[in-house]
């Protein structure tokens, strides 16, 4: 039975509990959550980036963050499945809105996504990142290295991003292997999964390729993750090209042979072991897309790392 409110992205006075709203109308914030500029005592923040000038085929990722949070208007005040529980009964979760960016000096972006991410993550304890391209995953890494120190990187993916640059270029597809050489990330605690094209360098970290998936259970994959990672801080990103492009037709630079939305949620399910501290979507392109397939699979991951930072807070 809905309740008599409306629009609690607005009108909720607390950061946790749950109200429901018809998923037609309403204010869309992130499942919900009240959107608001205080992050302190959030137990995670949901933060967009609508940036898309660093990709190297179809833009359109600058309207990812807004397509994700309709998508997860679907996610009402029920048990998330496969969670069972509600994720915000006693979980703080704000939805902190965009980032501000200069369309028209690039140069700037970089330090200003790194500058106030470090600022969310000086009083929350998660930040969950939607994108956006995956050139913004370059900045957030740096933030969070910056915390934590070198971190290991889950990363979700039909491409490496080892590409080489001057670091100056702004580019989608080099970050990896400037966290790698920049010791922001480990290579020998990190992996990749989903692989499906062939980059220049592997940085010396673990690749699961799309066709070794296919052969693989969800459990097995998950054993890999937790196996290489080695119980170190980790950041996981998800570009949403992981999958196959009939799952996740919305994106810039999809490639076929991927594996199904349901293997990779099912991946990252048994992921609670790993010790997580931030993590993003990326590449969701709406104006690609058929029907929101690809914002529901890109709201269905994100919803997935609350419910696993949830299951943690409540072993606490």
């Amino acid at each position: 039975m809905p309740s008599s409110a409306i629009d609690r992205a607005f009108t909720a006075r607390k950061t946790v509990g749950s109200d429901s709203e018809p998923t037609y109308a309403g204010a869309l914030s992130f499942m919900r959550r009240k959107f608001t500029k205080d992050v302190k005592g959030a137990d995670a923040v949901v933060w967009g980036i609508p940036f898309d000038a660093a990709v190297s085929n179809r833009p359109g990722a600058r309207f990812g963050p807004q397509a994700i949070r309709r998508a997860s208007a679907i996610f009402d005040v029920d048990p998330q499945y496969p969670f069972g529980v509600d994720l915000f009964e006693a979980m703080a979760v704000v939805d902190y809105g965009d980032c501000l960016l200069d369309y028209g000096n690039h140069q700037k972006t970089p330090a200003t996504i790194e500058r106030e991410a470090a600022k969310i993550l000086k009083h929350a304890g998660f930040l969950l990142s939607l994108g956006g391209d995956h050139y913004v995953t370059w900045p957030l890494l740096k933030a969070h290295a910056e915390k934590h120190g070198p971190l290991a990187l889950v990363q979700f993916d039909a491409h490496q991003d080892t590409w080489f640059d001057d670091e100056k270029r702004i580019d989608h597809g080099s970050f990896v292997a400037r966290a790698a050489r920049a010791g922001i990330i480990d290579p020998e605690r990190s992996i990749q999964i989903g692989i499906r094209t062939h980059a220049p360098e592997d940085c010396g970290i673990r690749i699961i390729h799309g066709y070794e998936l296919e052969d693989m259970k969800a459990a097995d994959i998950a054993y890999a993750i937790h196996e290489r990672t080695g119980g170190k801080k980790t950041y996981v990103t998800f570009d949403i090209d992981c999958l196959d492009p009939a799952y996740a037709p919305g994106t810039g630079t999809p490639v076929a042979g991927g594996p199904s939305s349901a293997k990779m949620l099912s991946v990252l399910r048994q992921l609670g072991g790993i010790d997580i501290v931030g993590a993003d979507v990326v590449e969701v392109a709406p104006a690609y897309d058929h029907a929101d397939i690809t914002a529901i699979a890109g709201a269905t991951v994100a919803m997935h790392y609350l419910g696993l930072l949830a299951e943690k807070l409540a072993r606490r």
